[in-house]
């Protein structure tokens, strides 16, 4: 469904049980920058009424999204920590084409935001099936299904500025380059990415 190319190594799970701390950290902070890029979105993009209407809530969605992780680090008497570069994401920004028409900007955006949402479901996946604390699978299956609909949305959005054809082309070269690139990242247990 959400044609990623590479699946996540299956030890990932093992790797971030290891450092619940750590995870959960880098998750909320991940929460945190999808309601940011929303925002930013909103902002530079204002005349896009349907994505504006669209993106709106899901702003609200995130932020509750980052409520809930800092919720569940402290049910676990666990702390927030420091955020930290996201590799994977800075890897993807730079491959994102910035120059073009507002058009092409826009939907080189709203691609790299429907990869994210994509590969985070994943992720959720993963976790709500294989992690052996019992609440956060139930979490992770919960926000699994929310990042599923948020990738459906941003990748629709972008075929509707950006045009099916050309939109569909673009998104097997960003695939097949996010493919590339989680080749080469280690493998790390304290990252959703």
């Amino acid at each position: 469904m959400l044609g990623l190319k590479l699946p996540t190594d299956p030890r990932w799970v093992k790797i971030a049980e290891k450092s619940l701390e750590d995870i959960l950290t880098d998750h909320a902070y991940c929460e945190q920058k999808a309601a940011t890029t929303c925002i930013s979105l909103i902002q530079t993009f204002p005349e896009k009424v349907r994505m504006v209407e669209e993106l709106a809530p899901i702003v609200t969605e995130e932020w509750g999204h980052f409520r809930m992780v800092l919720q569940e680090l402290k049910k676990r008497d666990l702390q927030l920590g420091r955020q930290r570069k996201d590799q994977y994401v800075n890897i993807m920004m730079a491959y994102i084409k910035k120059d073009g028409s507002r058009e092409s900007r826009l939907t080189e955006r709203l691609l790299l935001s429907a990869l994210i949402e994509a590969r985070s479901c994943e992720r959720f996946r993963l976790l709500s099936l294989n992690i052996a604390d019992d609440d956060l699978k139930d979490f992770y299956h919960k926000l699994m299904i929310s990042e599923a609909g948020h990738y459906r949305l941003f990748l629709d959005l972008a075929k509707h500025y950006g045009g099916e054809e050309k939109v569909k082309a673009r998104w097997q070269e960003i695939l097949d380059e996010e493919a590339r690139v989680l080749a080469t990242l280690e493998l790390r247990g304290d990252r959703m990415h």
